[in-house]
């Protein structure tokens, strides 16, 4: 079982149990609004949290997903049905240092459950308040699309006011929470039904303080290129038009899959223009790459024109399917501005491994240089097992 499923272990189950408990008797002793009813409940029972104490049993073998979802519903069997009461007590639970980490993903999990359920359309936004401020301890970015499919328009509203707050963490979250194609988490069909809905939330972050807001909002603008990639450019054109030292930079990075697929604005907005260069084919180390292993290559790019010129360089790997045809794939090089008549040597080693998001087929591959959106020079290899 791999490391990542290993952050939620049987520890961590129980370290939360021991939080829970504690905030439980602390909220109990003070707290008028935890009515007859939720003292009834197993989380108030002799031994406390019993399903929660089941549960940490029971994460052994399974993916960390699966573990969050068994750890959430452990939750759901132990504490009232009702969110006021439970709200309650993770907030004081937050009072906690140690209540963090990734103990926190079924908690924000819980969290939206609840809210969504009750019958008090004030614990809708009172749920999101929470998620925020749970946040900070580990991203609720998972749990908030339950939100936004559940209601777009209220749970933004809630979304764009975190633009201005004073913790990045929150305000990372109004981004990346938001992502059209957020890795590992449910699509949002309302946020792809309506790309330029998360917009406001770019345009009040992009220059952003801090780089981990900053990161987010141009990986959600790369997320939002893959189907509006004319929005995008609009997008990205007007951020370029009031520039601060870290515009130019967020933009590549947002701008870099459309870059890879040569799209004309998006060339143009980074200053990769038509240029008067000549490439040498590249010469690979070897004719045969042996998996695993590596194939390296080489090539130079010399400036035949008068003036210097800013180039973007690529190059792209032709896979074998499984049915002998071809997949490419474009990867980054690098950026270089070449001065009139000068010569760029440029050297790079491609990893041929296995990979959970590419199984390799042995046959002829090939490999292609691709400079301002301009294709070059395809050599062909072959890959064996």
């Amino acid at each position: 079982m791999g490391a990542m499923n290993e952050l939620i272990d049987r520890g961590t189950v129980d370290r939360l149990r021991g939080i829970l408990t504690e905030a439980a008797a602390r909220v109990a002793s003070v707290e008028p609004a935890f009515t007859e009813p939720a003292f009834a409940t197993p989380a108030f029972a002799e031994p406390p949290f019993p399903a929660l104490r089941q549960a940490a049993h029971g994460v052994d073998g399974l993916n960390l997903r699966a573990r969050s979802d068994l750890v959430s519903a452990a939750l759901e069997a132990d504490l009232p049905d009702d969110y006021r009461a439970v709200s309650r007590l993770f907030r004081a639970a937050l009072e906690n240092p140690g209540f963090d980490d990734w103990m926190i993903w079924p908690v924000s999990e819980t969290t939206t459950t609840l809210a969504l359920a009750s019958p008090d359309p004030r614990d809708f936004d009172d749920g999101l308040a929470l998620l925020a401020e749970l946040t900070p301890r580990l991203t609720a970015e998972f749990a908030i699309r339950r939100f936004l499919e559940a209601d777009l328009e209220r749970s933004l509203a809630s979304v764009e006011r975190w633009t201005s707050s004073d913790d990045e963490h929150v305000r990372r979250l109004a981004s990346e929470g938001t992502r059209p194609f957020l890795p590992w988490a449910r699509r949002v069909r309302s946020v792809l039904a309506s790309p330029e809905s998360t917009v406001p939330i770019l345009d009040a972050l992009y220059r952003d303080e801090s780089e981990y807001v900053r990161r987010s909002v141009a990986n959600h603008l790369n997320d939002l290129s893959r189907e509006q990639p004319e929005l995008v450019t609009a997008v990205a054109a007007g951020w370029l038009r009031h520039p601060d030292e870290n515009t130019v930079r967020v933009v590549r990075h947002g701008l870099r899959t459309l870059v890879k697929k040569a799209h004309p604005g998006a060339l143009a907005l980074m200053g990769f223009e038509e240029a008067a260069i000549s490439v040498s084919e590249p010469v690979l180390d070897t004719a045969v790459v042996t998996l695993p292993g590596e194939l390296g290559f080489a090539f130079e790019v010399t400036n035949e024109g008068e003036t210097a010129t800013r180039l973007g360089i690529d190059y792209v790997v032709y896979y074998v399917k499984s049915n002998g045809s071809h997949s490419e794939k474009v990867f980054k090089l690098t950026t270089a501005l070449i001065e009139p008549g000068a010569t760029l040597r440029v050297a790079k080693r491609h990893a041929f491994r296995p990979m959970t998001t590419r199984v390799h087929y042995a046959g002829e591959h090939a490999l292609e240089l691709q400079i301002n959106g301009r294709r070059y020079a395809k050599t062909g290899f072959d890959v064996v097992l």
